[in-house]
């Protein structure tokens, strides 16, 4: 007879349904290193399963407050640089008014110029009607006098046009300026407010992120992994989240019933099978919340 043999156990991992997403198998393989116990020269002492699932749910609850002081601190910052872009478009548009203001003053002034020395010279020509010798002379004269009258008049003309733009655009300026004044206030308000946030919330962050760091050290190194590829991946920073009304507190699709009798049980990690996430129930968070 040929002797039989000898079957070797494998080691069991988590049951996860096969239809399940890329993304889920991924955090399932992740999980499922966690069941294996591997030799090590250091061997830490074991720690059930319920006490990994209630380090990861206080560790999801930091990262959470930390994430709502960052994003509080982060969208004052855009705030405040969104109302000083619109200062300095402003403050450009204000500059560009007052060098057309000038320029159509310097217009102005110039055709008045003009007024006067076309006043100037029918004076002038006038005065030389009286002197001339023949009708060739006069008509000369008259000529000119007719040219520099019609000189005058465009002149005047142009003067009024540009009063009447120089009128508009100094109120375009003042227009600008009440509301550059009114934006320069609400930046000044927002900075004050960025200042005094920070101010409050870097002290709160620096006590969250040391109590994190602690948490960690709870979790072991690969599901610590896991878990901070799920938290990168997912938009509200959830990778720990309780089953509700018997579905996924992340992704909201249905969990099994027999899911979720295993959650309860705090005898493996279970994750969604959708959308990756470690469940845990409503036993975890009661004893999280104490």
């Amino acid at each position: 007879m040929t002797p039989s043999k000898s079957k070797t156990k494998e080691p069991q991992p988590i049951e996860i349904p096969q239809d399940q997403t890329a993304s889920a198998e991924e955090n399932n393989q992740a999980v499922e290193s966690n069941q294996v116990k591997e030799p090590s020269t250091e061997e830490k002492p074991e720690i059930s399963i319920e006490k990994k699932l209630i380090a990861l749910y206080q560790l999801q609850q930091i990262d959470t407050q930390i994430d709502k002081i960052r994003i509080i601190r982060g969208e004052l910052p855009l705030e405040v640089q969104d109302l000083e872009d619109e200062i300095i478009g402003l403050t450009h548009r204000v500059e560009n008014f007052q060098e057309e203001v000038a320029l159509q003053e310097k217009q102005i002034r110039e055709k008045e110029i003009q007024v006067k020395e076309s006043e100037s010279l029918i004076s002038k020509y006038k005065e030389q009607q009286n002197n001339v010798r023949n009708n060739r002379e006069y008509d000369y004269l008259s000529k000119e006098i007719e040219f520099q009258d019609l000189e005058k008049q465009l002149a005047e003309k142009r003067i009024k046009e540009f009063k009447s733009t120089l009128d508009s655009k100094k109120d375009a300026i003042t227009a600008a300026q009440e509301v550059l004044a009114e934006k320069q206030a609400d930046v000044d308000v927002k900075k004050a407010e960025l200042k005094d946030i920070v101010e409050e919330t870097e002290k709160e962050e620096q006590s969250l992120v040391r109590k994190s760091d602690d948490n960690q050290r709870f979790i072991e190194d690969r599901l610590l992994t896991a878990y901070k590829r799920i938290r990168k991946n997912a938009r509200n920073g959830l990778a720990v989240v309780m089953v509700e009304r018997g579905a996924c507190g992340g992704c909201f699709n249905k969990i099994p019933p027999q899911h979720q009798l295993e959650i309860s049980m705090h005898k493996k990690i279970i994750v969604c099978e959708y959308c990756g996430r470690i469940l845990v129930d409503e036993g975890i968070v009661k004893v999280v919340n104490a």
